[in-house]
């Protein structure tokens, strides 16, 4: 029989991403629909997009689980997992499982689809059309996290094991090999590069340095860049 043991599969940087993608992807549809919080949604945009490129490069060179080479993307794997759920005895996977790293594929591609066609529109670069794809790929993301919520919820009940909670801590009960250390640097280096966007220290093109921060703490519109004014101002004189 083999033995299970808890071991380290989620490094630290990975779950700083998991975390801060989502209160962005959260804050960014809470903030949509309201000017006041334009800078705020816009820079919001910016983190998904840079949270992205970071995920894209752990993704090469990050720990054990991290990896995209670690990812069960085989048809037939993704066949015998859902198979297998049928029988309420799903296969355990220690890393994503075949279904989970789809959707982790599918949701970097609609996120990164939806932050470019939103600055891409922000911007007025390109055609209106593309303001509507942005909307549609932001709309079609929220529809992926909503199965991912509940097929974590659902993977929990079946494995009997706590996943949000394995986000969390980093650990999971089965056998096989543990992640190759915390890497608590490169997490450090992924919060401090997110603070320094949203501080200033890293411009973020189309935005006052530091206007959103301004935005949350005053009431009114928040301030936009001067050419986005500008513009706007000559739309409503039209």
């Amino acid at each position: 029989m083999i033995k299970s043991t808890r071991i380290l599969v989620w490094d630290l940087p990975t779950r700083t991403f998991h975390w801060l993608l989502a209160l962005s992807f959260a804050g960014a549809w809470l903030t949509a629909d309201y000017e006041r919080w334009r800078d705020v949604h816009v820079l919001l945009g910016y983190t998904v997009l840079g949270l992205i490129a970071f995920r894209l490069l752990w993704g090469l060179v990050g720990t054990r689980y991290a990896r995209f080479t670690s990812f069960a993307l085989a048809p037939r794997a993704v066949f015998d997992y859902l198979k297998s759920l049928a029988t309420f005895k799903p296969r355990h996977y220690l890393g994503h499982n075949p279904a989970g790293s789809w959707a982790i594929l599918a949701l970097l591609a609609l996120l990164a689809t939806t932050a470019a066609t939103g600055w891409a529109a922000y911007a007025e670069i390109g055609p209106e059309w593309l303001e509507e794809l942005h909307e549609g790929a932001a709309n079609a993301t929220l529809a992926l996290v909503l199965v991912h919520i509940a097929a974590v919820f659902a993977s929990s009940l079946l494995h009997r094991e706590n996943l949000v909670g394995a986000m969390l801590s980093g650990y999971k009960s089965g056998p096989g090999a543990a992640a190759a250390g915390t890497r608590w640097f490169a997490a450090l280096l992924l919060v401090g590069a997110v603070g320094a966007l949203w501080t200033g220290l890293i411009p973020a093109p189309g935005l006052q340095p530091g206007a959103a921060l301004t935005s949350l703490a005053v009431k009114g519109k928040p301030a936009l860049a001067d050419s986005r004014q500008q513009r706007h101002a000559e739309h409503d004189d039209d």
